[in-house]
Parts: C-alpha cells; sequence; structure tokens
C-alpha cells in the first residue's frame, strides 16, 4: 500500500465524524459534504507524516472551512431567519424498524445553532457536542483560550433557552400518531390537546411557494398552529412516520417524490416545536 492509498484509507475511516461535526455547524447537508471533501484536498495535497493525530488535524481543516462557509453565509443570508430550516436527515424506515442514532441532533437544535455567531457555533460545536478542549479551539479560531470559553458559554446560555423537547422516543411517536390522526380527521379539540400551548411552527418553502398552503410561515400558539395544520390535512393521504434526525418525524411522498420533512419536539406528551421543510430545490438535493 502506498502513501496515498494508506491517507485514502486513513481519511475513510475519520469520514463519518468529520460528516457529523460539519453538519452540526453548517446545517446544510450538501455543505457538510463539501467540507469534507475539502479536508480531503487539503489533506492529500500536505505533509502529515509529523502529524501524531490525524483525527484532530482533519477536525481542525473541517472547522476552519466550515468557519469560512458560515462567515460568508452571514455576510449573503436573506431568508428571514425565523422561517429558516436546516437541511433533515432523513430515513423512511420507521424509527421502531431502526437503531436510533446516539449523537444525533434535532431540527430545533440547528435552528438555534444557526443564530449564533460563526465563532459561537464553532466553539459551541466543537467544546460541548464533540468534547474538544478549548485550548484546540483556540488554535482554530485564532482567540485565547478564555476568548473561546466566553464564546461557547454565550452560545450555550441561548441554546438552553430555547423549546427543547424531552428525548423521549415513544412519548414524541404518540405525540406524532395524534397529531397526525386529528389533522386527517379536521379535529380541531384533539389537535389543542397534543400541542403545547405555546407550541412554535416553523415552514421553510424556499423562495418560490408554489401556493398558498407551501408559503413559508412562522406561527407560535396553538389555536394559530392548529389553524395551519388543518391547511395541510390535504396532504394527510401522502404522509408516513419515518426517521428524522435520528428521532420519530413526518415525510409526505408524492408520486415517488419527496414533498415535506417535519421535525417534532416534544416534551412532557406535547409537541413544542414543529420544523418543516418544504422548499422542493433544497428537498432534491438530500440523499436518496
Amino acid at each position: 500500500m502506498d502513501h496515498q492509498d494508506d491517507l485514502a484509507r486513513q481519511f475513510e475511516h475519520n469520514r463519518g465524524h468529520l460528516r457529523a461535526v460539519a453538519y452540526r455547524m453548517l446545517g446544510s447537508v450538501s455543505e457538510a459534504e463539501d467540507a469534507v471533501q475539502e479536508a480531503w484536498l487539503r489533506l492529500s495535497r500536505s505533509d502529515v507524516s509529523e502529524v501524531a493525530n490525524l483525527t484532530g488535524w482533519l477536525t481542525t481543516v473541517v472547522s476552519r472551512v466550515c468557519l469560512d462557509l458560515l462567515r460568508s453565509r452571514k455576510s449573503r443570508r436573506e431568508d428571514p431567519m425565523d422561517t429558516w430550516v436546516p437541511d433533515p436527515v432523513v430515513s423512511r424506515l420507521d424509527p421502531e424498524e431502526e437503531v436510533l442514532q446516539a449523537d444525533a441532533v434535532g431540527l430545533a437544535m440547528l435552528v438555534v445553532l444557526e443564530a449564533l455567531s460563526p465563532t459561537e457555533r464553532i466553539a459551541f460545536v466543537l467544546h460541548d457536542l464533540f468534547a474538544v478542549s478549548f485550548d484546540e479551539i483556540a488554535l482554530i479560531l485564532d482567540k485565547s483560550s478564555a476568548a473561546v470559553r466566553q464564546l461557547a458559554s454565550r452560545a450555550r446560555r441561548r441554546v438552553q433557552g430555547a423549546p427543547t423537547g424531552d428525548g423521549d422516543v415513544s412519548r414524541q411517536r404518540e405525540a406524532i400518531d395524534a397529531f397526525l390522526v386529528a389533522s386527517r380527521t379536521g379535529d380541531f379539540e384533539a389537535l389543542l390537546a397534543v400541542l403545547d400551548p405555546d407550541v412554535v411552527l416553523r415552514a421553510d418553502a424556499g423562495r418560490v411557494p408554489v401556493d398558498a398552503l407551501a408559503a413559508s410561515r412562522f406561527v407560535q400558539g396553538a389555536k394559530a398552529v392548529v389553524e395551519q395544520a388543518l391547511l395541510f390535512a390535504r396532504m394527510a393521504p401522502y404522509t408516513q412516520v419515518a426517521t428524522v434526525n435520528g428521532a420519530p418525524g413526518v415525510i409526505t411522498v408524492l408520486n415517488g417524490e419527496l414533498f415535506g420533512v417535519m421535525a417534532v419536539e416534544v416534551r412532557d406528551g406535547r409537541i413544542v416545536e414543529i420544523n418543516i421543510l418544504a422548499d422542493p430545490d433544497r428537498l432534491r438535493a438530500l440523499p436518496k
């Protein structure tokens, strides 16, 4: 095995980890893949014979690529942040048939991360989600360890202040089933019963909605969300439960094509947040 083949083998061994890091930093499947590919290109052009920890070296490279992408995104983003939904990771298997990913991150968490500054996001993701030391992150961000600690602390406070579920997968599945049944039957009271009074619904249909139903929107409060849910009832025959970011969620499939993905957060048996991606361009770009 020559040197390049050995590098390729080691890179493939780290690909899953690098993809996970990049996805959490970017909230975009395609951009995460681009960041990982850029890491390979830089590895193939570098002399790493003296590198003792190749995983750490690659994580640093991916983090710097992601930092550049985040800064570029902040300078050019025109989408309203209240209706932007990250790319979901979807499996069409029922969650009961698939082993859930222990390290999966929900769309609600990614929505909150999108509101952070690029440096806050890098610091939080690396330290809190991947246990990278502040000293190592300081080298990536070109800041002191104390400054990185402050960045992670600020990010943590914002993440902790966001509505989140309790992580109970069985309750999440029960709440989704109840939501779908009530939506299909137009049962207003049953829908109210499964929604938290302060529930948030965020729907991202992209820049050019095809009709009023597909328009991007942000609504808060159980009654306001129920009104939206009843509008979505016409799609009910095409919906099915699937695994979305490692937890029970809902997908809508029309003529074999993915038409929408819904992720929910459930706390104490009630839905506290609903995130829907219905942007046809982004849905077509998701891995099949």
